[in-house]
């Protein structure tokens, strides 16, 4: 078969889920703001169930709650009937997932709901279904066939669902001003993790800092970038505050009748560096855009007193890039 028939049926699939997408956002009103609203006034958590390829929407949806601020687990509908609705109690608030609304494996979960008064948000794809008649916010998604040529595999549907899921969670996010920090404390393994590290998780301290006092001769500024190992010395003056920065450059810069010099004749004045709370990934990209290998650290508070020195390896070596 032509491999461009394969390219057709995939771009046919992929610009067909765009449409919908473009669908729900223009259907979303009133009711995703009450859906937000829900939530936010739950003092519990937020019980994401659904069955079949809506409970793995479902999964993926109370996972990213959980990464962005919003207490969530998911729950398997026929579990739940089998002792797992335990799972649900007061002050907790549940997000339902059917396209068809009348999925039977969700009926006790949804008598659950009601007879204990937890608040209840229906997602499904046909208006008066049971599950949308019976939540206390109904998101109805909008028309639209699947994907596949039958019209009834699970695809545009579960597209839908899994983008309303990311939008309440986004939005739940903005509204509770959750910051990279946040998100590091429930994602520090892996590439996000790394990037997310701090400048003092990664910094070196105390004695490994290489730094000299304002007057010293060169002489001993160049055995203290020996002894330190990080290519670079501070010059730090009255209350230790960081005065400048001597580097490779300025070593070649100053070599004719370097060693009758002091370290302030030699230094960069007013030197680049960074904040212990920035970013790693921010240090690394300061590197990168002036060409250096090392930053010392400066707190804001703390009167220009070096906190740390983190080199563009410390970085490399956490996974940062």
């Amino acid at each position: 078969m032509d491999k461009r028939t394969f390219l057709t049926a995939g771009r046919r699939v992929v610009s067909q889920e765009a449409e919908a997408l473009s669908l729900l956002a223009a259907a979303l009103g009133d009711s995703f703001g009450d859906a937000v609203q829900l939530i936010l006034d739950a003092p519990g958590r937020v019980i994401v169930s659904g069955m079949g390829k809506s409970g793995h929407i479902g999964r993926k949806i109370a996972a990213t709650f959980a990464s962005t601020g919003t207490p969530a687990h998911f729950v398997h509908p026929a579990e739940a009937s089998h002792g797992d609705l335990g799972m649900l109690a007061k002050g907790d608030a549940a997000l339902v997932l059917s396209n068809s609304g009348e999925t039977p494996e969700l009926a006790d979960i949804v008598a659950y709901t009601r007879r204990f008064s937890i608040p209840l948000i229906g997602v499904a794809g046909r208006a008066g279904s049971t599950l949308l008649r019976k939540s206390d916010v109904a998101l109805l998604l909008p028309p639209a066939a699947e994907a596949c040529d039958s019209g009834i595999v699970p695809t545009t549907s579960t597209t839908m669902t899994l983008a309303l899921g990311d939008a309440l969670a986004v939005t739940l996010m903005q509204h509770r001003r959750f910051t990279p920090e946040h998100f590091r404390q429930f994602h520090p393994g892996g590439k996000l993790g790394a990037q997310l590290s701090q400048v003092r998780d990664l910094m070196h301290r105390g004695a490994e800092l290489p730094l000299v006092a304002s007057g010293t001769p060169m002489s001993e500024a160049l055995l203290t970038i020996s002894q330190k190992g990080f290519g670079v010395v501070g010059v730090s003056g009255a209350g230790d505050a960081l005065l400048g920065v001597i580097t490779d450059g300025d070593l070649r810069r100053h070599m004719q009748g370097l060693l009758e010099l002091s370290a302030d004749q030699v230094m960069t004045r007013e030197p680049l560096t960074i904040a212990p709370d920035a970013l790693a990934g921010e240090a690394l990209a300061l590197m990168n855009a002036h060409k250096v290998t090392c930053l010392f650290v400066l707190d804001p508070g703390d009167g220009g007193r070096p906190a740390g020195i983190v080199h563009i390896h410390d970085c490399l070596r956490a996974g940062v890039a």
